[in-house]
């Protein structure tokens, strides 16, 4: 996972962000990449309307992001943690990290629309091709959910 590539100019776009991760609308949960650490940590922002699907039904007329996308949003920071790693434009021999676990989640208030989620990731360790991370959403500098989250990378 080392590499001496340039790392990527910051903060990353959307358009950035669509080039490593395969993800697209409505489950493209990273607006931006605003800070990197290469091989350690990624801090990134998810910006959340009331325009969000699944808003509609989760709740009417008291709309809350589940908790469930906000792990989501999480995976997809590690894996743009990975990705960014491996250089500016990713690494393009094996590009998908599948979430296999996640451990010691915690919600601690709600998210709403009108919330800026910052999240923040942090590499435990790579164990083979696996990747075990710390990371926890923060919504106006109070931290809203935290997990333990482990990918592994897709095997062919």
């Amino acid at each position: 996972m080392m590499n001496d590539r340039a790392p990527a100019a910051l903060p990353l776009d959307v358009e950035g962000i669509q080039r490593l991760l395969p993800h697209r609308y409505p489950f493209l949960l990273v607006d931006r990449v605003v800070a990197l650490e290469p091989n350690a940590r990624i801090t990134a922002l998810k910006n959340v309307t009331v325009n969000e699907p699944f808003f509609q039904g989760h709740f009417p007329g008291h709309p809350v992001m589940p908790g469930v996308l906000i792990v989501e949003a999480l995976a997809q920071a590690s894996g743009l943690l990975v990705q960014l790693s491996a250089g500016p434009d990713g690494n393009r021999d094996n590009p998908l990290f599948y979430l296999v676990k996640v451990d010691k989640a915690r919600f601690n208030a709600p998210v709403v629309p009108g919330d800026q989620l910052l999240l923040e990731v942090a590499l435990k360790r790579m164990i083979r091709r696996m990747g075990i991370f710390e990371a926890r959403a923060l919504v106006d500098g109070k931290e809203v959910a935290s997990c333990e989250l482990m990918c592994a990378e897709r095997g062919d």
